[in-house]
């Protein structure tokens, strides 16, 4: 009896060990088709483990190669830019059949700020060009053109076409898909995580423990009946009109529903724009990569900052009457300052003596920066840009001018370069040439302030005597990060500007 019992036990087991193999190797055989990965026989003694087979990374797996095209290089759009995700081909500045060396100029690509060139990675003869000049919005990693070492290997691409498999981004994103359906034991526990939505679903069900408490509210049956079909609550029925305060089926048909769940019915329409008039003549106007990066980042400045603002106004007497001694005096050298140059000047040195003001929220720390780089907002006709004056406190002013000047003319030509524009700690915006005398801008994230300058106006005020004057006065508005400045820290700031523009001599000091 004994015996029989082992001899069975082994069997068992022999069985077990057998359909244990066997499944694997049919997860393996799913896996390596999922992620077209060529495998080598396997010995059937071997123990394969499919976690291993299955955790393997998409950027580890080959690629299945093409036997009937030479060896090649993929050239993929790249990120020009550290907030790119779209880019536009301008133009091609090599055709298909041209030698090409590694670091000579290939196309120029319109990112999300400039229209920026993009060098040639590998030396050898560009085969293909996948993707034409005025294509936009092309996604990051979405192959570009081909690239040869030989240049009779060149007419083997004439059709070649991308099938989407060449991208640098997508198999990762299309190739973990496939695994979980190989690791067939780990299925049913989501579907048991299904369950829970139908536990959800007694939620409602507790709406009958509600009628059963409605069932407690002294009621006819008639009642009920009516509140059932028209689903009112006869809770909310303080009392009936019947004997001893019963609510009676007329109560029911006469109640009126709260008023409150009608302004819940009235704020639906108004989480949707209303549709604009078919009738009459327009023009759309298609957004450029710039205008959208824009619109994305001002839209979530003023979504999650908390902005507020200060105002304080200036005697420009002093600076006006210093700029025309300077640029008189000067006027053979070149230089001609302009009052923005003492405004970037007086905000830099104003940093220095508020460092609070020249931070970044970091979500989790605040980062004060011991130099002030000061953003410049420049009107390039296609958007709104911010060229970076670094180091601005250490500047002169004729630098600061020649620097602003210089910056100003490349970025309207989309020539500057990332570094030039992305960053900043501080940043000045002003509308005074276009007339205007007073706005509040925008928070350039991450930074915690911006100062909106308006123009020069003739104002009458009370002069150092006491007696009415004529001044030229300009008024600036701060816009402050509450998460990072505070009322007082702000207030302190303008004071300061306010006395370096008035007393321009003390930016010497």
């Amino acid at each position: 009896m004994l015996g029989n019992t082992r001899q069975l036990v082994a069997r068992l087991a022999t069985r077990q060990t057998s359909a244990t193999r066997v499944l694997a190797m049919s997860q393996t055989k799913v896996l390596t088709v999922s992620n077209r990965v060529e495998t080598r026989q396997i010995s059937h003694h071997a123990r394969i483990q499919p976690q291993l087979l299955g955790g393997l990374t998409p950027s580890l797996i080959p690629q299945r190669s093409y036997s009937s095209l030479p060896p090649h290089i993929k050239v993929a759009l790249p990120a020009l830019s550290p907030t790119m995700e779209l880019g536009t081909i301008v133009t091609w500045e090599k055709k298909e059949g041209d030698q090409v060396s590694e670091g000579d100029l290939l196309c120029e690509i319109e990112t999300d700020k400039a229209t920026m060139g993009f060098e040639t990675p590998e030396e050898g003869y560009l085969a293909k060009i996948m993707i034409h000049a005025g294509e936009k919005d092309i996604p990051i990693g979405k192959l570009l053109c081909i690239i040869v070492e030989n240049q009779e290997d060149v007419a083997k691409f004439k059709d070649f076409v991308d099938d989407g498999s060449s991208s640098a981004a997508a198999p990762p994103a299309a190739a973990p898909a496939p695994p979980p359906p190989a690791a067939a034991p780990a299925a049913p526990p989501p579907v048991a995580a299904a369950p829970p939505p139908p536990s959800a679903a007694p939620s409602p069900a507790k709406a009958a423990p509600r009628s059963n408490d409605s069932a407690r509210v002294f009621a006819s049956p008639a009642a009920k009946r009516v509140a059932a079909d028209r689903g009112v609550d006869l809770s909310l029925i303080k009392s009936g009109s019947g004997m001893d305060g019963m609510i009676t089926s007329k109560d029911v048909e006469n109640f009126t529903p709260p008023a409150a769940a009608v302004p819940a019915m009235a704020a639906s329409p108004l989480s949707t724009f209303p549709t604009l008039p078919a009738a009459g003549t327009f023009t759309d106007a298609e957004a450029s990569n710039i205008r959208k990066v824009i619109a994305k980042r001002l839209q979530q400045s003023k979504h999650t900052i908390p902005h507020y603002y200060l105002t304080v106004e200036c005697n420009m007497d002093q600076i006006i009457k210093l700029r025309k001694e300077i640029n008189t005096t000067y006027d053979k050298e070149g230089v001609k300052l302009s009052v923005n140059d003492f405004i970037i000047k007086a905000v830099a040195l104003s940093c220095k003596r508020v460092p609070e003001c020249n931070s970044a929220w970091m979500d989790t720390f605040i980062r004060e920066f011991h130099s002030c780089d000061v953003s410049v907002a420049v009107d390039t006709g296609n958007g709104l840009i911010t060229p970076i004056v670094t180091g601005a406190e250490g500047k002169g002013l004729a630098e600061i001018s020649s620097s602003v000047k210089e910056m100003a003319g490349r970025a309207k030509e989309g020539k500057l370069q990332p570094h030039e524009f992305q960053g900043g700690t501080i940043t000045v915006s002003n509308l005074g040439m276009f007339g205007i005398n007073q706005f509040t801008a925008i928070i350039n994230p991450p930074q915690a302030c911006i100062l909106a300058v308006g123009g020069t106006e003739k104002k009458v005020v009370v002069g150092p005597s006491g007696d009415p004057t004529v001044a030229s006065i300009m008024r600036v508005t701060l816009s402050c990060d509450h998460r990072v400045v505070d009322g007082a820290v702000g207030a302190q700031w303008l004071q300061h500007f306010k006395k370096f523009m008035e007393n321009p001599q003390a930016m010497l000091l």
